[in-house]
C-alpha cells in the first residue's frame, strides 16, 4: 500500500499478455500486466498471499489475489474467475489495454519462517491462484526449503489452472504434484475424487512441515480436519480468506470472521488463529 499520497488513486497499468486457464460459464482468464510508472513499478513490492485492487475505469475494481511470486519479475498476474460486471470487463482487456492496480493489500504467507521445512500446498479450483506464489517462491529459492510437494483439484480436468506449469514439474525429482478430479475423465491419469481423499492417500508426514490449503470453503473443512488426523499441529496450518476481502482498508466492516477482519488481521491465517472461528469457513 502507498506510504505517501493518496492510498485511494490507482495506479495505470498497461496488459502485456492474457490467457484463459479455464473455459466455461465461470471461466479463468490471467492478466498479465505492468504498473505504467516506473517508480510504483520498482517500489511495489508485494510478497507471497497478499492481493490487490484492480480496475477497468469506468467499470468499477475487484479485490483479487496476486498470483505471481516476486521472483518472477517486475510484473503482476491476477487469475480472474467471471462472476460479474467488474470480472468481465477485465476478462474483455487484451494486450495493450489499460487497467488499474491498487495494493498491495493484507499480510503475507511468512515465508521467511518457513525456511528449512518441507512445504506442502493443498489447493481446489481457482483457490490455487493464491497459492502459486509460494510454490513460484520456494523453487527460485530451493535451497532455502526442503520437499516440496503439490495437491491440487477440480471438478473436471477442464477446471485445473497452470496445468501446463504443473506439466514442467516432472523433469523436478524433488518436487512431487499430485493432481484430481472429481469424476473419473477417459484418458485422466491421475487420482480421481476429492482434495480431501487424495490429501488422505498422499499421506504426508507433518514432520518438519508446513501445510497451507485454499479452496471452496468446503473443501478447506475437511482438508484441515484431515491434516490434523495426519497429526500436523495448528500451528503448521495456514489458509487464507482472500475471497472474503473488501475494501483493503479496513473502513467497510464487511470482511469481518468472529472478531477478525480480514483486510487487517489477514487474509493469511494459521489454524491456530482460526480453529475457534466457525464463522470462518461458513
Amino acid at each position: 500500500m502507498k506510504e505517501n499520497g493518496n492510498p485511494y488513486k490507482p495506479e495505470i497499468a498497461t496488459v502485456e499478455d492474457t490467457w484463459y486457464e479455464t473455459y466455461g460459464d465461470r471461466c479463468i482468464k490471467t492478466l498479465k500486466v505492468v504498473l505504467d510508472d516506473e517508480k510504483a513499478r520498482e517500489s511495489w513490492g508485494h510478497r507471497p498471499g497478499q492481493c490487490a485492487m484492480i480496475g477497468v475505469l469506468g467499470v468499477g475494481e475487484s479485490m483479487i489475489s496476486i498470483s505471481c511470486s516476486p521472483t518472477e519479475g517486475k510484473f503482476l498476474r491476477f487469475s480472474v474467475m467471471r462472476m460479474g460486471k467488474v470480472t468481465q470487463a477485465l476478462h474483455e482487456l487484451e494486450p495493450g489495454d489499460k487497467m488499474t492496480v491498487r495494493g498491495p493489500y493484507g499480510n503475507s504467507f511468512p515465508v521467511e519462517e518457513w525456511k528449512g521445512k518441507n512445504i506442502l500446498t493443498i489447493g481446489g479450483g481457482i483457490g490455487q491462484a493464491p497459492l502459486r506464489p509460494i510454490i513460484e517462491y520456494v523453487k527460485a529459492n530451493r535451497g532455502d526449503y526442503g520437499k516440496l510437494t503439490l495437491i491440487y483439484g477440480a471438478r473436471t480436468s477442464g477446471d485445473l489452472c497452470f496445468k501446463g506449469e504443473f506439466e514442467g514439474l516432472n523433469a523436478c525429482s524433488d518436487i512431487n504434484y499430485h493432481l484430481s478430479i472429481d469424476v473419473q475423465e477417459e484418458g485422466w491419469p491421475h487420482y480421481v475424487g476429492f482434495v480431501p481423499s487424495l490429501l488422505m492417500d498422499v499421506n504426508p508426514s507433518p514432520e518438519n512441515t508446513i501445510a497451507i490449503t485454499c479452496g471452496p470453503p468446503i473443501m478447506i473443512r475437511f482438508v484441515l480436519e484431515n491434516l490434523k488426523k495426519l497429526n500436523f499441529a495448528d500451528e503448521q496450518i495456514y489458509t487464507t480468506l482472500e475471497n472474503r476481502m473488501k475494501c483493503g482498508f479496513g473502513k467497510c466492516g464487511r470482511c469481518n470472521v468472529g472478531g477478525l477482519y480480514v483486510c487487517k488481521d489477514g487474509p493469511v491465517f494459521s489454524y491456530d488463529t482460526l480453529k475457534n472461528v466457525p464463522e470462518a469457513f461458513a
